[in-house]
């Protein structure tokens, strides 16, 4: 079996990795980034109707700047997000397993949404509502990375900016398959790769999903 790395940062990456074993696959953490705080201050909540949380690190991350913002409803993408927002005192109004645009495509085009986010932030394709984006967290490169020999194996891309660094890191690409969570992710690996395959949601669950029909694929070969 090949081994699966995934490289998405911590809790991330243990989780993903309980879930992988569970389903029979030989995975190991491997991230390729850290999370860590960013300064941040606090806008008026009264300029918003709602939070947009796209990712459990801005709440983890947040600080206790957050409580200024428990009156405001929260529009979350995926369920980790929304569990993290819900133990953290918000109410959660709406949760997409589809993405950002998913989200913005299923909620009020009226809305000022004040985005609590990372510093590296993909900008919503066709987003209808006011969206004011805050950075609360960043993700820094370990240098070096614990990147084991990946000759022959299936390494998880969970964001363009790891597909980057992975693609940096890696010398020979011909054995290594990738299973990315969208498209940009897997555009952002580039070239070289034994194959790249996208999950049919950009979610961890249909990640690893893929990641399993990969392995498959390889037993009944």
């Amino acid at each position: 079996m090949r081994k699966l790395l995934v490289l998405r940062p911590e809790p991330g990456a243990s989780a993903t990795v309980s879930r992988a074993r569970a389903l029979g696959l030989d995975a190991i953490a491997v991230p390729l980034f850290a999370v860590e705080a960013v300064g941040w201050t606090v806008p008026d909540p009264a300029r918003f109707d709602a939070l947009l949380l796209t990712s459990a690190n801005a709440v983890r991350h947040g600080g206790p700047q957050l409580a200024d913002l428990r009156g405001l409803p929260v529009h979350a993408v995926g369920e980790a997000t929304a569990t993290a927002a819900g133990e953290a005192g918000f109410a959660v109004a709406s949760v997409s397993e589809g993405g950002v645009d998913e989200l913005l495509a299923q909620i009020d085009p009226g809305l000022r949404l004040l985005h609590l986010c990372g510093e590296d932030r993909r900008e919503p394709s066709n987003a209808r509502q006011a969206i004011t984006a805050v950075a609360v967290y960043r993700s820094v490169a370990l240098d070096p990375p614990p990147l084991p020999d990946a000759d022959g194996a299936l390494a998880l891309v969970h964001s363009p900016r790891a597909a980057q660094r992975f693609a940096e890191l890696v010398g020979d690409r011909s054995t290594v398959l990738l299973a990315a969570i969208s498209q940009a992710a897997a555009d952002a690996a580039g070239s070289g790769w034994a194959a790249v395959a996208v999950a049919e949601k950009p979610t961890d669950e249909a990640l690893l999903a893929l990641a399993r029909r990969l392995c498959d694929k390889d037993a009944g070969q």
